[in-house]
């Protein structure tokens, strides 16, 4: 497998990075229908930790099996499959080799209460994902969390070590806690701070949410008013979190959030790629339809992002 230009570009933006790290993080670049294009749909079920089964799998029963998750990645050419430990030992067998997999490190749920703080447990290790043949861990962190602190000095030595095996590191940083309204978690300026905190951390490929035109934090407001920073569309959006993420030097995907209507989907998806953002990070707007709807929009998710659709 030839790395293509694209692909070659953006693994060059990892300077002293180990070349076992790069050589993954080629692997999912170049896997799938959009491989090679620099674009990237990862499927992530990690959810069931956070939500509980029913809420997850109800409404489409045949994904409470993790074989469904690995073979809806794989039909419908995706880069990667991310999810905890159990789930993807359940078929680390069977689909060995088939799919690039991203273990979920840390994980919470929604059996806590509300006074207990936002933070996650650490559920897996680097070596579990090196027995597991995984391309990368991938870990969560809550900028505006009391907990935060914490949560950075975890990842920094679990990326070290991952780095050190050949892994590489893709970092869930979703603003959240103590520190952060409900609207704050979604603002842009929020969302750009969490974007730039996972690329100061080391992240080689940063997860976070869609973002709004809200400015949550008042010193910042200034300087987004002062400086005419565009955040009036979500593409522009977008490219401000790029702008966050060293100036696009590092791979950054945005997730789907709860289940929403394919056309709701598909406009997110253009704004990525019309923004500049690598791709989209897709859990329950995928698994929670039945297989043949969930094949059905993937496919048309990959025609936008390689400028299709």
């Amino acid at each position: 497998m030839r790395a293509t230009r694209a692909v070659q570009k953006i693994l060059a933006n990892y300077e002293g990075e180990t070349p076992g790290v790069k050589a993954n993080l080629c692997r999912m670049l170049m896997e799938g229908k959009l491989g090679g294009t620099g674009k990237m749909i990862i499927l992530p079920v990690d959810q069931g930790f956070e939500h509980g089964p029913a809420r997850n799998y109800a409404m489409n029963p045949a994904a409470y099996d993790p074989h469904y998750h690995y073979q809806l990645a794989i039909d419908a050419g995706l880069n990667a499959f991310a999810s905890p430990l159990g789930m993807l030992e359940a078929g680390a067998d069977t689909y060995a080799g088939q799919i690039p997999t991203i273990l979920k490190v840390n994980s919470a749920n929604s059996l806590m209460s509300d006074t207990a703080g936002k933070n996650q447990a650490v559920t897996a290790s680097v070596d579990d994902a090196l027995r597991l043949g995984c391309a990368a861990i991938g870990f969560t962190i809550y900028p505006g969390s009391d907990a935060q602190l914490d949560m950075y000095e975890e990842i920094v030595e679990m990326r070290k070590e991952a780095a050190a095996k050949g892994i590489a590191t893709v970092i869930w940083s979703y603003p959240r806690g103590e520190a952060i309204t409900k609207d704050g978690e979604t603002a842009i300026d929020v969302a750009a701070y969490a974007a730039q905190i996972a690329a100061l951390l080391g992240a080689h490929i940063i997860k976070i949410k869609l973002s709004t035109d809200h400015l949550m934090l008042p010193e910042a407001k200034k300087v987004y008013e002062k400086e005419k920073i565009d955040v009036s569309t979500q593409a522009a959006r977008v490219k401000h979190c790029m702008d966050a993420s060293f100036a696009g030097r590092r791979i950054v995907v945005f997730s789907g959030g709860a289940a929403k209507g394919a056309d709701a989907v598909y406009d997110d998806a253009r704004a990525i790629r019309d923004g500049g953002g690598n791709g989209s990070i897709i859990g329950r707007n995928s698994f929670q339809r039945k297989r043949e709807d969930a094949l059905a929009m993937l496919s048309k998710l990959v025609d936008i992002y390689k400028g299709k659709a």
